[in-house]
């Protein structure tokens, strides 16, 4: 997309949207059509009869779970918008490492003053008169800090909402992640009115159309700049610097689980070639601790190998084992897909050749 800021080179199509950002590292997801909200897909997701780790269908490369399966990649991206040409574009945040400050725009009555900006005392003789909206916390917080408006920030990738708020994109170098958070909490909330897209969290993406308008960028930078540092030490403050040990423990055990699943839905009893799929894929899995790309390699490409060989053995179709190699590819070595892909392509060529026929079992 060209970097200068004329609107209607932001009207484009959501496919080529989709393109835009996941070229830039953003992993997207779809919006349902007109929507602010994911496009669901799997029937049990619709229904919350299960969570992300439960569902088949992410690992799968198929869209459900809001950011959960969001991915930039290409055929994936491909696939969704092609079929789905009104679906919204949205990028989950996390793995893109952005924070996105959601400044809403709505006048609203006002809480009370420990409400405005938590954990910052604001003295009575600090006059609120004409205070009104997330414009206005968070110019007062700036203030405090003796610091640029951030929603003055033009070095930065800002985008006008169709209500009248504003998305303040910026993006983080080092190791620090942060976490999502509403403007309105009590405590972990950076300002009144202003949400933090972060961690477990996404937003719509520039350019996209919702019933309610266009996200339209403001003046000519089209890309984040790097988290400013005073912001970095606020965010730390209000508690939304997610440290390590408190992270969602690895999914080692998940994955394989669902492997097994996508084994036992060729039908019949196929537990022995579950355990086989399930124990190629958790040396893919464990390479998340293992640095050399060389062991990741080698070790996908046999999982692969042996995933051509059930698939011709008849014990799961081609199309789903490849989906499931991709995800624990991406899970072990993520923002790879293009080398993994073909790596698993080779190894799924190969395996084919050799069909596996486990005693016992029907082939």
């Amino acid at each position: 997309m060209a970097d200068n800021d004329r609107r209607a080179d932001w009207r484009f199509d959501m496919l080529s949207i989709a393109r835009w950002c996941a070229a830039q590292g953003w992993p997207v997801l779809p919006l349902a059509p007109a929507s602010k909200t994911p496009a669901p897909d799997c029937a049990a997701c619709q229904h919350n009869a299960h969570t992300p780790v439960d569902c088949l269908w992410i690992v799968a490369g198929l869209r459900c779970h809001g950011s959960h399966a969001a991915t930039t990649d290409r055929d994936r991206v491909e696939a969704w918008w092609s079929g789905n040409p009104h679906f919204g574009v949205a990028v989950a945040c996390g793995p893109s490492g952005l924070v996105v400050l959601d400044v809403d725009a709505r006048t609203t009555s006002l809480p009370g003053r420990d409400r405005l900006l938590p954990g910052v005392e604001i003295h009575d003789q600090v006059d609120l008169d004409g205070l009104r909206h997330g414009f206005h916390t968070l110019a007062l917080l700036a203030a405090l800090r003796g610091k640029p408006d951030p929603a003055d920030d033009e070095q930065t990738l800002r985008v006008r909402t169709p209500s009248g708020g504003l998305h303040i994109w910026y993006r983080t170098d080092d190791r620090r992640q942060f976490r999502s958070s509403t403007g309105s909490g009590p405590t972990q909330a950076l300002a009144w009115q202003v949400t933090v897209r972060a961690g477990g969290g996404y937003v719509v993406a520039p350019g996209t159309t919702t019933g309610a308008g266009t996200y339209t960028p403001i003046g000519p930078v089209r890309v984040p700049r790097r988290l400013p540092e005073w912001l970095a030490v606020e965010l730390t403050r209000t508690g939304h610097l997610d440290l390590p040990q408190q992270r969602r423990a690895p999914r080692l055990r998940v994955l394989p689980q669902r492997a097994r699943q996508a084994v036992i839905a060729a039908g019949g009893d196929r537990s022995r070639a579950a355990q086989i799929l399930e124990s190629a894929l958790r040396e893919v899995l464990e390479c998340t601790t293992v640095s050399e790309d060389t062991v990741f390699s080698d070790r996908l490409s046999r999982a692969a190998y042996t995933a051509g060989g059930l698939a011709a053995g008849g014990y799961a179709t081609i199309s789903d084992l490849e989906r499931v190699l991709k995800g624990a590819a991406d899970y072990a070595r993520p923002g790879q897909e293009r080398g993994s892909t073909q790596i698993i392509r080779s190894g799924l060529d190969a395996g084919v050749r050799r069909p596996l026929h486990i005693e016992g079992h029907l082939a």
